[in-house]
């Protein structure tokens, strides 16, 4: 797969409370193409526009039949309220949980949210932030309290490694057809998706099914550190975002 075309999906805001009947659409369809996602369980919602459905008794048991059928488990924060207004080294948006709070309590949130889903017999290996933010003090915040080394998140064409983490970069929050060979991620919200939205979704992975891959398929062997293309690539990226 080196050298070559791939794609990757990530799915966001799994929680006890997320849309149901979405969250359900999107499983038949990638079922049906064996596409193996990766999604990103909050552990302790308190995001009142993720309170949709009343909360699913049987929520973690699903979660649970995801990592099984080899979906693969990203612990998404911790309660989803984002207090901060620093971007931090992936300012994306000027929101964040993470970023710009004191590594003492980035600590105390991932080694909570790290509980809940153990307690629930998830083992995540990735960790991605709400409004992909974060800075310096998560990535210590993770080497001090947790094992997840793996972070889905950043702008590039490859996984790269930085210090003890790997990244996977996060490029796009819709489909396109890409030309460049890569990783490319697609980073879906199933609670905010319309009809309209679900059936595109469909269409594009029974159109590109042979490109998808899981995240636990990439041979991590020759990661290596950013690319100077990549880090001209991020630079331009977030000047394009500043300037609309």
């Amino acid at each position: 797969m080196k050298n070559a075309i791939n794609y990757l999906l990530r799915l966001d805001d799994a929680c006890p409370t997320m849309d149901k009947a979405k969250w359900d659409k999107i499983e038949i369809m990638l079922d049906k193409y064996s596409i193996k996602p990766i999604v990103g369980i909050i552990p302790e919602n308190k995001d009142a526009e993720l309170e949709i459905d009343k909360a699913d008794p049987s929520f973690w048991e699903k979660a649970s039949a995801w990592q099984e059928k080899g979906w693969t488990i990203a612990l998404h924060g911790y309660d989803h309220l984002c207090l901060s207004t620093d971007g931090g080294i992936n300012p994306v948006h000027k929101r964040s949980e993470f970023a710009g709070v004191s590594l003492k309590n980035q600590e105390d949130k991932i080694e909570k949210g790290l509980s809940v889903l153990q307690k629930h017999n998830l083992t995540p290996e990735y960790f991605f932030a709400p409004s992909h933010t974060f800075d310096e003090n998560t990535l210590k915040a993770l080497v001090n309290k947790t094992e997840i080394r793996k972070i889905s998140d950043t702008f590039a064409r490859t996984p790269y490694k930085r210090g003890e983490i790997i990244f996977f970069p996060q490029q796009f929050g819709y489909f396109r057809n890409i030309k460049i060979p890569g990783y490319w991620t697609f980073c879906f919200h199933p609670n905010t998706m319309n009809l309209e939205d679900i059936n595109t979704f469909g269409k594009f992975i029974q159109q590109n099914q042979a490109l998808f891959i899981s995240f636990e398929s990439i041979d991590l062997k020759f990661v290596k550190t950013l690319s100077i293309l990549d880090k001209v690539f991020q630079f331009l990226y977030f000047i394009k975002r500043k300037i609309g």
